[in-house]
């Protein structure tokens, strides 16, 4: 089920019929007053997701993201190394280069000292290694395309 706007005060009320709970005790239990699951139950207002969160949790649900064809989406990971010298995260639409060789960073051309991590900004040379490294990883989905153009 796609969750919209118009989806979410059915959602509430379903979780409130799986957790055997009236609206006051929905509203105990995740620290909102009863006016809340009122005016959440008829559409009007809409949850953050914090609060979101917190209603599926009583009935023991799970809120996922999932792409057009039903894949699970998981949430992208930072650890060290994907910070910078000012513990930044790195952009997310970029991909991280870990331990860049001296031609891979625009600075070494003027003798600066190279960072243990860079990424690249072309976005056309981004999407094309992506797709070649997403055939070359499924190779044996695409065993009959023929491969896309090296970058």
């Amino acid at each position: 089920m796609r969750i919209e706007q118009s989806t979410l005060p059915g959602l509430v009320r379903r979780v409130r019929r799986l957790a055997d709970l009236s609206q006051r005790e929905l509203a105990a239990r995740i620290c909102v007053s009863h006016s809340t699951i009122s005016r959440l139950e008829a559409g009007r207002v809409v949850p953050s997701i914090a609060t979101l969160l917190r209603i599926v949790d009583v009935a023991e649900l799970l809120l996922v993201v999932t792409d057009a064809d039903g894949n699970v989406i998981e949430p992208m990971r930072v650890w060290d190394e994907t910070r910078d010298g000012g513990e930044k995260v790195f952009p997310a639409h970029l991909d991280l280069v870990l331990d860049p060789a001296s031609d891979d960073w625009w600075a070494s051309r003027y003798g600066l000292a190279k960072p243990p991590e860079t990424y690249h900004r072309d976005r056309a040379w981004r999407d094309a290694k992506r797709r070649r490294s997403a055939w070359e990883v499924r190779v044996k989905q695409f065993r009959h395309d023929s491969p896309p153009p090296k970058v």
